[in-house]
Parts: C-alpha cells; sequence; structure tokens
C-alpha cells in the first residue's frame, strides 16, 4: 500500500534522531569552562542558525532582533551607504550585487569583490549585519575600502562616498540617428507599470521600429508588476509564469491580461549578473514566446519566494516556501539564464566609461528590424562577435 505525501513527510521528521545533539548538548554544559558566561538566547539562536545554515539555501536566514532592525532598514531605505548587496562567507564579506546610480558603481567596484576593511575595522570575523554596520553611515561621509580583486596582483583601496540615492523605476531616450527607443527598468515597483505604459504609447505613437530594454542592475520588485509589464508584450491568457509550494493547493498560475493591444515591434532585452527575480521573470518570459533577443551576460538566478516569519522574541525568520517556473516549465533556480549573445566589458571600458552592451545592442537592434528572423540575427551577431574578439586579441 503506498504511503501519501504527508506521512512521507512526517516519517522523514520522526526519523530525526536528536540523541546526538543532546549528547553534544549536555558535554557542553558539564565541561565547557565558561558556560556561566555563556547566555541561553545565544545557545537558543546559535541552534536556530544552525538548523536554517543546514538548509543549503541562501535566501532563507534566521535574523535575531538586532539583526532584523538592520534587514529592515535596508528594506525601507532609511540609511546612507555605498549601495552594494554583499554576502557573508565564513570568512569574507563578498560583494554580490552593484546596484545601478550606486556609489559603489560609480567608484568602480565590482560583483565578487571581497571587502577586508572598512576604514580600519577588519571585517573577516564579523557576521553579516556587523559587516554592514561599519560599512554604512551618513550621507556624504566617506569609508575607505581595502579590496581583493581576485585578477589584480595588489591589495585595492577604494574610497566611496557614501549617498542616499533615488533611483527612478523607469528612464528613457531616443537612440541617436535611429528609430530605435531606449527604456531601462530599473525595479518593479508600486508605479513602474503606469510609467512604462504611459512610455510605451508614446513609442507607437511615434512609429518607432524596435525597443531595447534594459534590465541591467534590475534586482528588484514585484512578481505582480512583472506580469503587468508582461502583458503589454504577450497575447491575452498565455501563461507567464507560475509559481509552486510546498502543498500544491497554493500553486498558482499568472495569465497575461490586457486589452487586445499588443506591442510588436523588435525587442532585445539587456541582462547582467545583476538581473535578478522579477527581471528574470521578464527576460525569459520575452524569450520564450520568442518576442526578444537577450544579450550580454547570465542573471543572478533568484526564482525563489520568500515569506517572512515574525517570532515572539522580536526575532525573524525569513523562509524560502515556493519556486518560480515559466510558463514552459523551467526552473532556473540552481543555474542561470544565458543570453542569446554574450557581449563582455573589457576592462578599458570600466576606465573610459563606456557601455559596450549599449553600443553592440544598437547595432543588433538594428539587424533584428531588418532582418527579422530572429535565429538568424542571434547566430550571425555572435559570429560577428567571435571574429571581432579574434581579431582583437591578435
Amino acid at each position: 500500500m503506498l504511503k501519501s505525501n504527508w506521512e512521507n513527510k512526517n516519517n522523514l521528521i520522526r526519523d530525526i534522531n536528536l540523541e546526538k545533539f543532546k549528547k553534544v548538548y549536555d558535554l557542553v554544559k558539564e565541561n565547557y569552562y565558561e558556560i556561566d558566561n555563556v547566555k541561553k538566547k545565544d545557545i537558543i539562536n546559535g541552534i536556530i542558525k544552525g538548523l536554517i545554515n543546514s538548509l543549503w539555501d541562501k535566501h532563507s536566514e534566521f535574523m535575531t532582533p538586532k539583526e532584523k532592525k538592520t534587514f529592515n532598514d535596508t528594506l525601507s531605505g532609511d540609511f546612507e551607504w555605498i549601495w552594494a548587496v554583499v554576502e557573508k562567507t565564513e570568512i569574507w564579506v563578498i560583494i554580490d550585487r552593484i546596484l545601478k546610480w550606486s556609489p559603489a558603481k560609480k567608484y568602480g567596484l565590482r560583483k565578487w569583490d571581497i571587502i577586508l576593511k572598512a576604514d580600519n575595522f577588519k571585517l573577516q570575523d564579523l557576521n553579516l549585519y556587523e559587516a554592514v554596520d561599519k560599512i554604512k553611515w551618513n550621507s556624504w561621509t566617506k569609508v575607505l575600502l581595502t579590496i581583493f580583486r581576485e585578477w589584480k596582483k595588489d591589495l585595492l583601496e577604494i574610497n566611496v562616498t557614501r549617498e542616499k540615492i533615488i533611483i527612478p523605476s523607469v528612464e528613457w531616450k531616443v537612440l541617436e540617428n535611429s528609430k530605435i527607443w531606449y527604456i531601462a527598468l530599473n525595479m518593479f515597483w508600486e508605479n513602474t507599470t503606469i510609467e512604462f505604459k504611459k512610455i510605451l504609447k508614446d513609442v507607437e505613437k511615434e512609429n518607432i521600429n524596435g525597443l531595447i530594454l534594459d534590465l541591467r542592475d534590475n534586482g528588484w520588485g514585484y512578481l505582480q508588476k512583472a506580469v503587468e509589464i508582461l502583458s503589454l508584450f504577450i497575447e491575452n491568457w498565455k501563461k507567464i509564469v507560475q509559481t509552486k509550494y510546498k502543498d500544491n493547493l497554493f500553486n498558482r498560475n499568472y495569465f497575461s491580461i490586457n486589452d487586445s493591444n499588443i506591442f510588436n515591434k523588435k525587442i532585445v532585452i539587456l541582462i547582467n549578473s545583476n538581473s535578478a527575480s522579477a527581471s528574470e521573470i521578464t527576460a525569459w518570459a520575452l524569450r520564450e514566446y520568442k518576442k526578444a533577443i537577450l544579450v550580454w551576460e547570465k542573471t543572478y538566478w533568484k526564482w525563489s519566494v520568500q515569506q517572512p516569519f515574525d517570532l515572539q522574541d522580536g526575532s525573524l525568520l525569513k523562509l524560502t516556501i515556493a519556486k518560480w517556473y515559466t510558463a514552459m516549465w523551467k526552473n532556473i533556480d540552481k543555474e542561470w539564464i544565458q543570453p542569446d549573445i554574450k557581449v563582455v566589458f573589457k576592462e578599458e571600458d570600466y576606465k573610459n566609461n563606456y557601455d559596450r552592451q549599449l553600443e553592440e545592442w544598437k547595432k543588433i537592434s538594428e539587424k533584428f528590424i531588418k532582418i527579422k528572423a530572429l535565429k538568424l540575427v542571434i547566430d550571425e551577431e555572435n559570429k560577428r562577435l567571435i571574429e571581432e574578439n579574434k581579431n582583437g586579441n591578435k
């Protein structure tokens, strides 16, 4: 007789033997020299952190009341700092994402940089929230960051001025000498859909041939806003994205809902390793429905849903409760969205503040408008870039 899923899950829980834990706990209590100086709440918090860390899920986390306050400050933006997302390994504080318009980007910090020191404070032995406290401070104050960058022989010292920044959710411009519009979606926020719709109407009035959609450094926003934006490009009632929960009763499909006015011009999307979450949903859906070509580099791969649980003592448990899947049932939580055409920044581009991706984008957009065949454009442009890189390395 087959057992139900629920019975199997309960069996997994019952199979956990806590005798080993009890034995270690008793040994610590009986033998640890400074046991009288250890607070009970620190022991309990340490046990919980160990449990959550054993899930091997970077997005699930337990926070003490003090850590929760820092986390909430980060969400509200009520502080000023360098505007980079950092992660803590067992040893290092590593830059995980650089936010658009940020001081971190302006002063040349890079993803994967290891921050060894903030001013004279070594970050190595601090937890994530203690390290963040050393980096953030009031606007227009400076912090000297000591950086290890893998391909650099010597350590870098970068002086960054902290700022409080306001990022517009949508920006646009008409590219010179072309009938192509450029729209940057910086985040999927409350008013993003309204702003984006207004710009898209102007695009259609101007009889524009193509659209460049910039999702670089966009790691913010709501799933519903991505669905609303995608509804402007994908036919009515076609599936856009789906969420899958531990309990299948909560699974949900999101469909395109529009007034039948679909934007059918050629689209090229620019993505990078800071494009996360709602950006990845947008890019993948437009690719699946063959509406766009993706250019530059692989994305951040954030395709899970977290829910916060407030605990009685003021601490917080943030737990992954669902995964997102594309309309065609692809889940990329363990991999990245790979671009159709890869365009890599060169070292001189950073020094010269040259946007190589945008310049290549223009060429690709113009060819896409002219040829119309998506696969042919991808093949030809990849061949061209490979040849150019070969010649450039000679």
